[in-house]
């Protein structure tokens, strides 16, 4: 199967635009449809670097800018629930009945939603270093978040206009990364620089409203997930800690968890091959 990146702008019951990507079923009807949530700040551009074994396992792919990203209309207050209404659009559009959904660290969420709000549909689930529901009974939220990332999502916590200052004098921090992440994001993941810097071009704008989503509930609770579901996650992750992981698999009945001793947010990525593999092999019709 041939893989060829096509985007296209839908428009959505409410008149919003959701700038949309989709590879395609190249020469027939692909095996399984996945559809990719990106991370926080990023456009919504497939994995790069996961294209080429994509084509071995007959997967294709259909993402988009989340509102506020790219060429999507902002959505402010959106909920991370937010996402399963516009993937059921952009699915319908496409005329794809069932799909399976993939998210990375901000993703993550949204993909869960997706499982949670579209039983009928989300065929499986993996999230790859994603967060817990910011109100997880039990779970120390913030316990293992370098500082620049805690103190980002405090400020979220307090609100819009404590956010929007923050964000006004935030600078990047190398030290959110390990170093097996630095050593991904200078090899295949410098992907990346394609979908960062163009995501942050208009403003943080998307940032903003997905930070605030994280920490505000989420309208979707991960515990009724019934689909099978893959939690990845690196054991030395210091944006979206372990832990988080851990506590999602403890409460989601039937889920999988796959945890890398060694890596971190970026780096574990570099099981997402397998992780695909486990996915066109888990998500039956």
């Amino acid at each position: 199967m041939n893989l060829s990146l096509s985007e296209t702008d839908l428009e959505t019951p409410g008149g919003r635009r959701l700038h949309v990507y989709d590879t395609g079923a190249g020469d027939g009807p692909a095996p399984l449809t996945v559809f990719w949530h990106h991370g926080t700040p990023n456009l919504g551009s497939p994995p790069a670097p996961l294209l080429p074994a994509s084509r071995q396992l007959g997967i294709r792919w259909i993402s988009y800018d989340r509102p506020g990203y790219g060429g999507s209309t902002p959505l402010p207050g959106r909920s991370v629930a937010s996402a399963a209404d516009d993937v059921r659009v952009i699915a319908d559009a496409l005329d794809v009945e069932r799909f399976a959904v993939m998210g990375h660290s901000g993703g993550g969420p949204h993909a869960l939603a997706c499982a949670v709000l579209l039983p009928e549909r989300v065929l499986g689930a993996v999230s790859v270093a994603g967060l817990a529901p910011y109100d997880a009974q039990g779970l120390d939220w913030f316990a293992g978040m370098n500082d620049s990332g805690r103190a980002s999502l405090i400020a979220a916590a307090a609100g819009r206009e404590a956010k929007a200052r923050h964000e006004e004098e935030a600078v990047y921090d190398p030290a959110m990364f390990t170093a097996a992440d630095h050593a991904a994001l200078a090899g295949d993941w410098s992907w990346f620089e394609e979908v960062v810097n163009p995501a942050l071009a208009d403003g943080p704008g998307g940032l903003i409203d997905d930070d605030l989503a994280y920490v505000n509930p989420w309208g979707a609770d991960p515990a009724t997930i019934t689909c099978p579901l893959l939690l990845l996650h690196g054991d030395q992750d210091r944006i979206a800690p372990s832990t988080h992981a851990r506590w999602l698999a403890d409460r989601i009945p039937g889920s999988t968890l796959w945890l890398r001793p060694d890596d971190g947010h970026i780096s574990v990525l570099n099981s997402a091959i397998t992780a695909l593999e486990w996915l066109v092999d888990h998500a039956e019709p």
